[in-house]
């Protein structure tokens, strides 16, 4: 049960004074469903209000406090012209300017005759003092409450600066003391508020410094949360160890069929990969592994090698893609080498018709079908699998957690591998994963050649066409990305429909086109084309930035190259340079180039090392767009930025280990308060892994 101390921080926003469901939903589609979300919801920027000069000495362009006295209120001549309200004090006159003005409402705010503080930012217009729209009118009497340093939050249509203020002032109020969860030796070296105080000087600065995210409230806050997600892992880590597995060991006699049928030979990587994974089977502790690859470093053979070992000890094992796209390519790639090996693979997609799918499910229920590929469809609840022992799970971050354990769950003491070609920095794989263990294939096969990167202007296109012309006419492929599949009238990008038509108007029944929003069967239709050879250019959206494996293709045109991020355009670039010939990528980018978006582009013509770029991706974004967060089920990180508290981190990793090594149930004072930081961070599952042993 949620301690009852923090019931008022869960209650919805629509349990604060003025929020009705409209305003209520604007705050969840903004911070969450709860009000401690908005918490969470710290300040991007400040106002201060404290200069209140003369009318006379308010410099323009500065935000000044001022008090007046109403004289006159001057009424539009027609609706397009504004409303003026003319005031004075001892020193001159302001007039303050109101565009589609209720006129009834303005009389009543500002009684002519009356004094009024207003607040906005000064203009000059023909030489007199005036204040667009002021940001604050109220009485004398309330001059205090707006002459202070206000902070300014991150809105959402239809949300405006005074009522996430009033919400989140209400919030700290409702917010409980509640018991201190740092090590105090720890809290005093870094002097560090209490928690309550960390938030209310966090959501009321008084100086820039105070937005800093090293600032000691700031810090505290990011600690809290790091060390929440660090509890959280090491609990679940610990209750895997401790449950029973089994010891997987084959004779290798498959495994050995498989590597002589194989064209090339096995990177050192690969071969130090499979050991481990080998090493992870047999012991008697459930295997949970992750295996990181760079784009096109060989893992679904790595993974096969694995899968073989299963089999050779007489079980079964699977792999799942969170794509069809993705799953037919391992498919495609594992089954001549299975069939040379004499083992019997099948695919199962949802696809599929019933009498498909039965069959195949019968044969995995029997236990003919050692191998299976598949998407989700394998964890629907009429596959049932005669001896699972080992589920591979590909771009793992693609699924929620509760996906990859169905599959697991498919039988007793599962091994899981997990695979990414996504490279994850090594601080946000701490964040994330903890201390999962992770082996990593860093070479690519042997005799594939560097990719030529180059960045071009958009200004450039008819060059860039005519090139790929030449290059489809020589018999050569080419992909060809764009950012969107329809024209926005709001963002002014190639859509990949319009790319599409246009060059097919150029090029004819060579052009091929791939999204995500057509049918499954005119994808699979699109991708036989290109990969056959009957289509030279293919023209995507990102659909085909993770799997799709076309060695013949060299060339990758990016288009609006800026508007991707960097590990996507990693990705994407390792669609080509899969073959032993020489292959280009070509990022167009458009005229308004922001300095992120030129430092990424010069980030991607100086490496091809997925690692690397991995770790500058995080240091230019931040923790938590890089593996895409919101759309992986992974916990997001609201207060913590990875690239900047990566030393707190690391903290909390050893806070968090040695507190469950002395106090694994947290029984004690400080274990106790370490619950309720837990399920304040809605790490609840934790705790529920605590009370099943």
């Amino acid at each position: 049960m949620r301690p009852a101390i923090l019931n008022p921080l869960f209650a919805a926003p629509t349990a604060l004074r003025g929020v009705g469901d409209k305003l209520g939903k604007l705050f969840e589609k903004l911070t969450g469903p709860r009000i401690a979300d908005l918490l969470w919801h710290l300040p991007v920027g400040l106002v201060d209000r404290r200069h209140a000069p003369m009318v006379a000495e308010a410099m323009p362009g500065e935000i000044a406090t001022l008090t007046v006295t109403v004289d006159q209120h001057v009424p539009g001549g027609s609706p397009r012209q504004p409303w003026r309200v003319r005031c004075h004090d001892e020193s001159g006159e302001l007039t303050l300017v109101y565009f589609r003005a209720h006129g009834d409402y303005l009389a009543k705010q500002l009684p002519v005759g009356e004094q009024r503080v207003v607040s906005g930012t000064i203009e000059l217009f023909q030489g007199a003092a005036q204040m667009t729209h002021p940001d604050h009118v109220v009485p004398v009497s309330e001059r205090e409450r707006v002459m202070r340093v206000e902070p300014v939050y991150g809105l959402t249509a239809g949300l405006t600066s005074r009522q996430m203020v009033k919400a989140i002032d209400e919030v700290l109020v409702r917010a409980p003391m509640l018991p201190e969860w740092l090590d105090p030796d720890w809290q005093k070296r870094r002097q560090w508020p209490d928690w309550k105080s960390a938030l209310a000087t966090a959501h009321h600065p008084a100086e820039t410094s105070d937005l800093d995210p090293n600032a000691p409230a700031r810090e505290r806050l990011a600690y809290d949360e790091l060390l929440a997600s660090q509890l959280a892992i090491t609990l679940v880590r610990e209750r895997q160890r401790s449950l029973p597995g089994r010891s997987i060991q084959g004779d290798g006699s498959l495994r050995r069929k498989v590597l002589a049928a194989l064209p090339f030979q096995l990177t050192a990587s690969q071969l130090t990969a499979g050991a481990e994974i080998a090493a992870d089977m047999a012991s008697p502790h459930r295997m949970v592994r992750m295996l990181q690859g760079d784009v096109g470093s060989g893992k679904t053979v790595v993974a096969l090698l694995a899968m073989l070992e299963a089999v050779e000890a007489g079980c079964q094992a699977a792999l799942m893609a969170p794509t069809e796209i993705l799953a037919r390519q391992h498919y495609a790639t594992m089954a001549p080498l299975a069939e040379a090996a004499g083992v019997e693979i099948a695919l199962l997609t949802g696809r599929y018709t019933p009498k498909q799918k039965a069959k195949i499910a019968a044969g995995l229920a029997d236990g003919s079908i050692r191998l299976v590929v598949g998407t989700h469809a394998l964890v629907q609840d009429e596959v049932v699998f005669d001896d699972l022992a080992l589920a591979v799970v590909d771009e793992q971050h693609r699924f929620g957690v509760h996906q990859r354990l169905t599959l697991a769950s498919k039988n007793d003491a599962v091994d899981m591998l997990v695979m990414t070609a996504t490279p994850i920095p090594r601080t946000l794989m701490l964040a994330v994963y903890g201390d999962l263990d992770g082996s990593r294939l860093t070479e690519k096969p042997a005799g594939r050649k560097p990719i030529d990167t180059r960045t071009v202007s958009l200004e450039r296109l008819d060059e860039i066409v005519e090139a790929v012309g030449r290059k489809v006419a020589a018999g050569g492929r080419v992909y060809w990305v764009c950012p969107l599949v329809e024209e926005s009238e709001f963002i002014d990008l190639a859509a990949a429909e319009e790319r599409f038509a246009h060059l097919k108007e150029r090029f004819g029944h060579t052009v091929a086109l791939i999204h995500g929003q057509m049918k499954a069967a005119e994808r699979d239709a699109a991708m036989s084309a290109f990969s056959e050879g009957r289509a030279g250019i293919l023209v995507a959206t990102t659909v085909i930035e993770v799997g799709v494996d076309v060695p013949a293709a060299t060339v990758m045109v990016i288009e609006h190259a800026e508007r991707f991020g960097l590990a996507q355009l990693h990705q994407l670039r390792g669609r080509v340079g899969r073959g032993s010939e020489q292959s280009t990528c070509l990022l167009l980018y458009g005229p308004k180039l922001g300095e992120m978006a030129r430092a990424r582009l010069a980030i991607m013509r100086e490496t091809e090392d997925g690692f690397r770029i991995a770790e500058e991706d995080l240091r230019l974004r931040g923790g938590g767009e890089v593996l895409g967060t919101r759309q992986s089920g992974l916990p997001e990180m609201r207060l913590a930025n990875l690239a900047i508290h990566a030393d707190l981190l690391q903290v909390a990793r050893d806070d968090a280990k040695l507190m469950v090594e002395r106090d694994p149930l947290l029984t004690s004072p400080r274990g106790e308060a370490l619950r309720t930081l837990l399920y304040l961070f809605e790490r609840d599952a934790a705790v529920l892994t605590l009370r099943s042993g």
